[in-house]
């Protein structure tokens, strides 16, 4: 054969073995950043990927008896991108409560009101108008000379707004004498390499999508109130007597829980210096977001633990709380055990911040560094909500992921990461949260694929899309690779875009090039097609040696094989198959060894949805 033969049949066959590939179709909009090179098709960030950033100085006085908080807010903006802006777009979270807003969440009247006041706005050292400020629900557009490629832009807002009482979606007063406040100052928007400016309105349902940034925060509050945040108490003894400072030092330094404030110290009242204000200071460096919580009357319980080996860094777990939630006693430790599955478990990644501290309040939502967890009746249901919300620092916060787009990308790992840790909390447990929800929804008018945007459907579906079926995604995926090689290609995926903005392909395609293997089938079906989960036990037959059964995958939606064999004599056994079955055909045929007479077999296991379990039975008759 000559050499010109030779290459013409290796690229004959190089052909086709790319027509039996399957490719990801990409919208139009995010085919043009790898167009851009901002984006790559093995996922990476293109050689010219790029993302603004922003420092705020922030100043806050906040009156818990009024509910008044007034501040100012100083940011030195960076234009990384390639383009000139010539407006600059803000978000004003707290105008959700503004009278006229646009929301999907019930507020009562009482939380109503006229949203956020700025008395003044400077950008560059020069005034605005308020006129010029154009303030629709929970945007802000500001027209500006232009801020070109790699310049800086520095603004200066003074402003005001009344914290909510009731009507508490994720921010607002928990009890008297308690709060948690979130998106509670002006910020400038995401502006990114395939939508320019984020100009979606915050309407309650969708989460959030905000830049990373340095901050350095001063909240000022009466007397003997105790506040928690994002980033690192840089001014203890400012605030604290001494006593507390050190009890707070020798939590960050060793194993076991410390009370650093406890019900005998609420009744002495000494513990914030005795002035009539004290300002608490913060500091937190690459992060995406800032909330604080302040009481008054909370006990507070601390550990920390060593989270990364190799470093020997630290990380400190905080539980603050009302003294008469009993459930709360416990928070600090599922938190601990969070942190450390986390780290050296899944995602065997080591923990990324200083502190998380889980705040008793009104709600399940997490922050970077803190979390807003509502108490509970249930032990069980408080392991889980605990290790779900903490597990939610990786995933949004430190990949950064665009939650308002792409809920699935961040509650979908909260969801799994839930059902493995809480068996590492408590192993009596099976966390199967969501996965009896996905089932009854799966195929209904209610049911969409996963990729549809979290923008674009409410409710139940918003729900089943965002937490289980991504979730399952991830599950059937580490199982098909097994559990090193799917943390390598998780750990190429993070490596990849911690500190950035992944999209939806950016993480597709990480995962194959960094297990090494092109897993667009799977992709594809389960996170972008239509369809079902539905297995059907088609036919089972005798053989000399045992049986053959034949599995269909009927509804298109590939779900693992488990098959339970039960025995005349009583005993079980099990059979399991990933996902992988599925890959090039919708029958499977599997061959069982039986050295007794089988009684029944049966498909189906926990993390198994099937819509028509009245085919999933064969019994020996």
């Amino acid at each position: 054969m000559t050499i010109r033969r030779l290459l013409i049949l290796i690229a004959l066959l190089s052909s086709i073995a790319s027509i039996g590939q399957v490719t990801l179709t990409r919208p139009r909009n995010l085919e043009s950043a790898n167009e851009k090179g901002t984006r790559t098709n093995n996922g990476q960030p293109g050689a010219k990927y790029w993302q603004n950033t922003g420092n705020y100085t922030i100043d806050i006085n906040f009156d818990p008896a009024t509910r008044l908080l007034s501040g100012k807010v100083d940011i030195e903006y960076v234009n990384n991108s390639p383009n000139n802006l010539q407006q600059i777009v803000f978000k004003l979270y707290p105008n959700i409560y503004k009278k006229g807003s646009i929301r999907l969440m019930p507020v009562k009247p009482s939380d109503i009101t006229d949203g956020v006041r700025i008395s003044s706005f400077q950008y560059n050292g020069t005034a605005v108008d308020s006129t010029r400020l154009h303030i629709s629900g929970t945007n802000m557009t500001v027209p500006v000379s232009t801020l070109a490629p790699g310049g800086t832009m520095k603004f200066s807002i003074q402003y005001s707004y009344t914290l909510n009482k009731t009507s508490h979606i994720r921010t607002g007063e928990i009890e008297p004498g308690a709060d948690f406040i979130a998106y509670f100052f002006p910020r400038i928007a995401v502006y990114d390499d395939v939508d320019g400016w984020n100009t979606e309105p915050y309407t309650g349902p969708q989460e959030f999508y905000n830049d990373f940034g340095n901050f350095n925060v001063a909240v000022t509050v009466p007397t003997n109130f105790v506040v928690w945040a994002t980033g690192d108490l840089t001014n203890c003894s400012d605030v604290f007597t001494e006593t507390y400072c050190q009890r707070l030092q020798t939590a960050e330094k060793q194993d076991g829980v410390v009370e650093i404030i406890d019900s005998a110290d609420l009744q002495r009242k000494n513990i914030t210096k005795q002035n009539a204000f004290n300002t608490w200071k913060f500091a937190a460096t690459d992060v995406c977001d800032f909330a604080f919580a302040v009481s008054d009357h909370y006990m507070w319980k601390s550990t920390s633990l060593e989270v990364d080996a190799a470093t020997k860094r630290r990380t400190r777990v905080d539980a603050v709380f009302n003294p008469s939630h009993k459930d709360y006693y416990e928070v600090v430790d599922f938190g601990r055990k969070t942190v450390w599955a986390m780290s050296y478990v899944f995602p065997r990644w080591p923990f990324p911040y200083s502190h998380v501290t889980i705040v008793d309040g009104l709600d399940q939502m997490e922050y970077p560094m803190m979390v807003n967890d509502n108490p509970l009746a249930s032990r069980v249901e408080t392991i889980e909500l605990v290790d779900h919300e903490v597990f939610h620092m990786m995933f949004p916060f430190y990949m950064g992921t665009n939650e308002t787009k792409y809920g699935w990308m961040d509650e979908g790992w909260a969801t799994i990461g839930e059902w493995i840790i809480s068996s590492i909390i408590d192993s009596s447990l099976t966390d199967d949260y969501g996965v009896g929800g996905y089932e009854r929804l799966a195929g209904t008018e209610n049911d969409s694929p996963i990729g549809t945007l979290s923008t674009q459907i409410s409710g139940s579906n918003y729900f089943v899309n965002s937490y289980p079926k991504p979730a399952l995604g991830y599950l059937y995926v580490k199982d098909l690779l097994g559990d090193s090689l799917f943390t390598t290609a998780l750990h190429f995926y993070i490596q990849q875009w911690k500190g950035k903005h992944p999209l939806p392909f950016d993480f597709f395609n990480c995962m194959n090039v960094g297990a090494g293997k092109n897993l667009n089938w799977f992709w594809k079906r389960w996170f972008l097609d239509g369809g079902i989960p539905d297995l059907s036990l088609k036919k089972v037959v005798k053989t000399a040696t045992g049986y053959t059964v034949t599995v269909d995958c009927v509804g298109n939606k590939p779900v693992p094989v488990d098959l339970t064999i039960t025995y005349a004599d009583g005993t079980k056994s099990t059979v399991h198959r990933s996902v992988a079955v599925w890959e090039k055909s919708n029958s499977v045929t599997l061959a069982l060894t039986a050295k007794t007479s089988v009684k029944s077999i049966s498909l189906g296991s926990t993390y198994v949805p099937d819509v028509n379990k009245k085919n999933n039975v064969w019994n020996n008759k």
